[in-house]
Order: C-alpha cells, then structure tokens, then sequence
C-alpha cells in the first residue's frame, strides 16, 4: 500500500480539516442549525478492515446509511459518506421541519439524504481539489442502506484502499457520528501522494533548509 510520510499525512489531515469545515457551513444552512465537525482522524485500510471498523462504531441495527458519488479528475476515487440508519432521519427532520408527519418523512428520506450528501461530499472534495490545485468532478449521488460491508462493496472489488476519514458532528445539541470513506486503487493513491508531495513542495518548500 502507498505510505505517506509524517509530513504528508498532516498536510492531508489539514487539507481535508478545511475541506470540513466547509462541509459544516453547507450542512449548517441544510439545518439551520449551527453545525460543528471535528478534525478529522485518517487512516489508510483495507477494505475488510474498514468495514470491521465500522462495524465497532455502529449504534442500533448497526445498520448504515450510505450516500456516495463517483469522483474523477486528479484521481478516481468513490467517496462513500457514512451515518448510522438511526440517526438519517434525524437529520432529514432537522431539514424539513418538525411539522411533516412521519410516513411522508419516510417517503423522502432517500432523496434529502442524497442531497445532504451530495453537498457535504461536493463541499469536502471541491475544498480539497482547490487546494491541490486539481479538477475533480462528481457524479450523482447514489443512495444505499446496509451493514458497513454491504455499503463498501457498493464501490466496485478489485485491489483498493480505503482512505477513511472519522468525524464527529454536533448539531446544536445533537452528537452524530459518520464517516467518510475514499476508496481507491493504487494508481489512485499513488496519484494523490504526488499532488500532495506537490502542495508541500508550493506551500512549505521554499521554507525548508
């Protein structure tokens, strides 16, 4: 698997810490809720270890709801955004209104969670490929419910990583945990430690004796 270095890996953590940050200002105006998000953890796995992790963070069935969108450009990835099915109409609530009686609620569940993903996806991947200085376009989002490995394998097999990113968002006085999660074949992650190592090299290069 494609290693990063130290310097890398925080420069990737701040990269996408700001392409989060915009993710909270979209999804704050979906809710009209103040919404915060922390720093995001990252970690390089397998698919089958992502999915076990996954698993040990699920609450409830521990079944998840997925949100995900093709992204090709600088590099290929799936970006799979990630909450327990629980909480998606929590959230839908929170978009719509305390006042749409629950069967309607229901009913459009899928597509306001699509659209919600579709924001905080476009919102964190455009933040990063600005930075990067890189195009990335998005397909539409495509909607899934299932059990963290149903939901991975949604993303195609073959030889991938998933970059996974862990992150906690408070809604006013609500805590919702999710995830994203960036699956990739080596070119593609070979391709993004290059655009990475190239940022470094803008940013921080002329700094360095």
């Amino acid at each position: 698997m494609v290693r990063l270095t130290d310097l890398e890996h925080d420069a990737l953590v701040e990269l996408f810490n700001i392409g989060i940050g915009q993710a909270a200002l979209a999804m704050s105006e979906i809710v009209n809720e103040t919404v915060t998000m922390s720093v995001p953890a990252i970690s390089f796995l397998t698919r089958a270890a992502a999915a076990k992790l996954l698993a040990s963070r699920s609450t409830g069935n521990g079944r998840l709801c997925g949100i995900s969108q093709h992204y090709s450009g600088a590099f290929e990835t799936e970006a799979i955004l990630m909450f327990p099915e629980e909480k998606s109409q929590e959230i839908v609530r929170l978009m719509v209104g305390e006042s749409m009686p629950l069967a309607e609620l229901s009913a459009m569940e899928q597509e306001a969670m699509s659209e919600i993903g579709n924001i905080l996806l476009n919102s964190c991947v455009g933040s990063l490929a600005n930075l990067l200085g890189r195009e990335l376009n998005g397909s539409l989002p495509d909607y899934h419910v299932g059990y963290s490995e149903e939901i991975l394998v949604q993303a195609g097999s073959g030889e991938t990583a998933v970059l996974m990113l862990h992150i906690e968002f408070t809604i006013e006085r609500q805590h919702i945990t999710g995830d994203v999660a960036f699956i990739m074949d080596m070119t593609a992650l070979q391709d993004l430690k290059q655009h990475v190592a190239e940022f470094l090299e803008r940013t921080v290069g002329g700094e360095q004796p």
